[in-house]
């Protein structure tokens, strides 16, 4: 299976537990590598064949800035799900990150794999 990667995409939102987190929107640092086939899209050259990684970082950005997820558990499997509405996505990485939650480390995060399986 091929992939298609969307790095370091930043979003500024709600997300937390912490009444001080709730206040005002922080960064999210959001990673996605989407699995899918390119060989149509390598053979024809023809974007119907692809995955619209533009629109779909888009979505991502959008919802995390709006959703006000109390977990990145939950933010990431959120973005999972929009992943996959893409109808050339087969199976999705998504890793979110806030940065400077943690004293001493570059950011905190979680990292999940979701499929049209699911």
């Amino acid at each position: 299976m091929d992939k298609v990667i969307i790095k370091n995409l930043l979003a500024r939102g709600i997300i937390g537990i912490r009444d001080w987190e709730r206040k005002r929107p922080q960064n999210i640092l959001i990673n996605i590598t989407l699995y899918t086939d390119t060989s149509n899209a390598a053979t024809t050259d023809e974007i119907q064949y692809c995955a619209d990684y533009s629109e779909i970082a888009k979505k991502v950005q959008a919802h995390a800035e709006s959703a006000g997820r109390f977990t990145v558990e939950a933010l990431a499997n959120d973005l999972a799900r929009i992943c996959l509405e893409e109808k050339n996505v087969l199976k999705v990485s998504v890793r979110v990150e806030k940065p400077g939650a943690v004293r001493f480390a570059e950011s905190v995060g979680v990292e999940i794999e979701r499929s049209r399986d699911e």
